[in-house]
């Protein structure tokens, strides 16, 4: 099943560090590490020794196909390996994920310098590689000895522990930041032009008049700070025109009272209620994402 936010219409992303996941425990979890992988664009999944085995069929293929919610490209396409240093042979450079202190004299980085490092270097044509220990103990001494450098996250000291696809995302996330930038996917649209300062001052005009006929501005000495108060609220709203549309229509509406409908107005109004209860019936078609 995928989510909500998966468009299979546009050319995915591909590339980046090789993932590789040493003895991982949990077919779920292999999966939910394609998921995260997919999420920033990282393609190469590599498995060193799996304890349940690479599951092509059966239950442990149902579990992690469905975790990686539509990334299963991720998991055909994963290699397998015996051991680590057959999954890293045609690697330059090789991070080890770790959140303990090792003793080994190599340089320690955050995810974000790191994969920034990778990024520049892979983009020189160099191939790089992040070790991922198994759920429950993380990498042996002798497994992090075969990186250059160490990766670790800056975390609650008291809860270092990550779930295993939360280190892949973490690391992920960096890696697409670095290679990609911070470019978001979208951005707010803008439905209304901003407002004119004249149309704006007619507003005020509109709304302080009937509050000075109803009284509000008093007593008279408050009158003047009352007024800058009222009119600022607006201001730090930097209100488009329908903004202000909306706002002097809710107004005259107050102050009028209720429209008087005429024949034609009820035929609309008797429209929009049948359109309304159309769309209320309809199935939807939206996915649980």
């Amino acid at each position: 099943m995928t989510g909500a936010g998966t468009n299979q219409t546009i050319e995915a992303v591909a590339g980046g560090p090789a993932v590789v996941l040493v003895r991982p425990q949990l077919a779920v979890n292999i999966g939910m590490c394609a998921r995260a992988m997919a999420n920033f664009g990282l393609s190469d999944l590599r498995l060193v020794n799996p304890r349940e085995g690479w599951p092509r069929t059966g239950a442990l293929r149902k579990g992690a196909f469905a975790a990686a919610a539509g990334a299963v490209h991720l998991l055909e396409g994963a290699r397998l390996f015996d051991t680590i240093e057959e999954a890293i042979a045609d690697l330059h450079f090789v991070w080890a994920t770790t959140a303990r202190e090792r003793g080994q004299g190599k340089r320690i980085e955050p995810p974000g310098p790191a994969m920034a490092q990778s990024a520049a270097a892979m983009k020189a044509g160099a191939k790089h590689g992040v070790l991922f220990g198994p759920e429950r103990t993380g990498l042996e001494n002798d497994e992090v000895m075969l990186a250059d450098a160490i990766v670790t996250f800056p975390v609650n000291p008291a809860y270092a522990s990550l779930n295993l696809a939360q280190a892949v995302l973490l690391t992920g996330y960096e890696y697409f930041r670095a290679a990609r930038g911070d470019q978001l996917p979208f951005e707010t649209v803008e439905r209304s032009p901003p407002a004119s300062r004249d149309m704006i001052l007619s507003f005020f005009d509109y709304l302080e008049g009937h509050l000075e006929e109803n009284g509000f501005f008093r007593p008279e000495a408050k009158r003047s700070n009352m007024r800058r108060n009222l009119r600022n609220m607006f201001y730090r709203m930097e209100m488009t025109e329908q903004d202000v549309r909306t706002f002097r229509g809710a107004l005259v509406r107050l102050i009028e009272g209720p429209r008087k409908v005429g024949s034609k107005d009820k035929i609309a109004e008797v429209q929009r209620e049948i359109a309304l209860a159309a769309k209320l019936d309809a199935p939807s078609a939206e996915n649980d994402g």
